[in-house]
């Protein structure tokens, strides 16, 4: 019996000998040694097969992970913080310190400026000038706008995911224009059948874009490398009036706001099919992503209130009312993430809100009909266009 012992403990301690030699050669393996939890490798992200020559996505979990509180790119890293807002009725660009809430400059424009839209590359913001058919250049290092661009009815501006292509979204010629994102030198014009193109969206891989059409209640879908509408549907609601378009972090949904609905659409853009309606306050109008991707910022222009929709929970979480009410419109998202900025479209201002707290903090006087304005530098790589849709 007790021989019988020795050869045990014998077995065993050679036993770990050898364990102990295994780990010095082969590394720590303590963490295995702990239970079979630890040793489960970590599951691989999945691949995402971007259009070519679109920068990789950082995250396929997370199409807005460039973004992340005052993550500058160096391109843009030393430029003043500034609100640019167009006035269209006024046909000027008022300039706002957003540290101030004072008007520090006011920029002569062209008829009828619509948006203000940070260029793919981050170096030029450009003044969509829809009935004056130009986009005027401003330098956001120096503030200064340049020399006019010829391009005909400028309603909205959105750059391809690779930077290749600017596409100007011609509301009235009911057109889809590709062109040089420098020059604006026509590459490709694509007639569309809805009317009103104005606000668009790209997928998670960047191989096509969700197109809304606000006079015909419609969207459209569009090939991104080919320059081609692949497919079209009418909204599922009598006198649609689809606005602002936006992705879900996770790249699965596109959101689609629509001012006479009062709410936003639900849409799968892979499969395009049917998209289901969330209330969320009279003239929804503007979809705006928080710097964690968790929330949304939905502005209903038509109550003066701000939605807050939670994307993980698929559900709206609060709603903030603007004091002596107001007409919140399009903006952007502050580059620390504290603030969201709304032009007040028929109210001749600016709202700047505390997106903890949804209280207003500022609300300044600007030029009449006040509409895209662009909260500029933002975090982000490259910018898709419009207020700032940045990735």
């Amino acid at each position: 019996m007790h021989s019988h012992l020795v050869k045990s403990a014998l077995v065993v301690g050679a036993a770990l000998a050898v364990l102990a030699a295994c780990g010095t050669e082969g590394g720590d393996r303590t963490s295995e040694a702990r239970g079979t939890e630890a040793a489960v490798p970590a599951p691989e992200k999945k691949r995402v097969d971007g259009l070519p020559g679109m920068p990789p996505v950082l995250d396929p979990e997370d199409v807005y992970a460039a973004d992340r509180p005052n993550k500058l790119s160096p391109v843009v890293k030393d430029f003043p913080s500034r609100v640019y807002v167009p006035n269209t009725e006024s046909d000027t660009v008022s300039v706002i310190d957003p540290k101030t809430y004072e008007i520090i400059e006011t920029i002569p424009v062209g008829r009828q400026p619509q948006h203000v839209v940070p260029s793919w590359d981050l170096k030029t913001l450009w003044v969509n000038n829809n009935r004056g058919h130009t986009l005027t250049p401003i330098d956001p290092r120096t503030g200064k706008a340049g020399k006019d661009v010829e391009v005909h009815d400028p309603y909205n501006l959105y750059f391809t995911p690779n930077g290749r292509y600017a596409v100007v979204m011609a509301s009235l010629d009911r057109e889809l224009v590709f062109r040089d994102p420098h020059t604006m030198e026509v590459r490709k014009t694509v007639p569309v059948s809805c009317y009103g193109v104005n606000h668009a969206d790209f997928s998670l891989d960047g191989r096509y874009f969700i197109v809304s059409c606000e006079f015909s209640g419609e969207l459209l879908k569009v090939d991104t490398e080919k320059m081609e509408v692949v497919g079209q549907q009418r909204l599922p609601f009598d006198g649609a009036m689809p606005q602002d378009v936006k992705i879900s972090p996770d790249g699965r949904k596109f959101y689609i706001a629509d001012m006479m609905a009062h709410g936003m659409w639900v849409l799968d853009g892979d499969r395009f099919t049917e998209p289901t309606l969330m209330p969320t306050g009279k003239g929804c109008h503007g979809l705006y992503v928080s710097r964690d991707s968790r929330e949304m910022y939905v502005s209903n222009r038509g109550e003066g209130t701000v939605s807050v929709f939670d994307f993980t929970r698929g559900k709206l979480t609060g709603k903030w009312r603007l004091p002596d009410g107001g007409s919140p419109d399009m903006g952007g998202v502050s580059a620390d993430g504290k603030v969201l900025w709304l032009s007040g479209r028929y109210d001749a201002e600016v709202y700047a809100i505390d997106t903890r707290t949804g209280r207003q903090l500022a609300r300044v006087p600007v030029g009449s009909g006040p509409h895209g304005l662009a909260v500029y530098p933002q975090p982000g790589r490259y910018s898709l266009g419009h207020t700032g849709i940045f990735r």
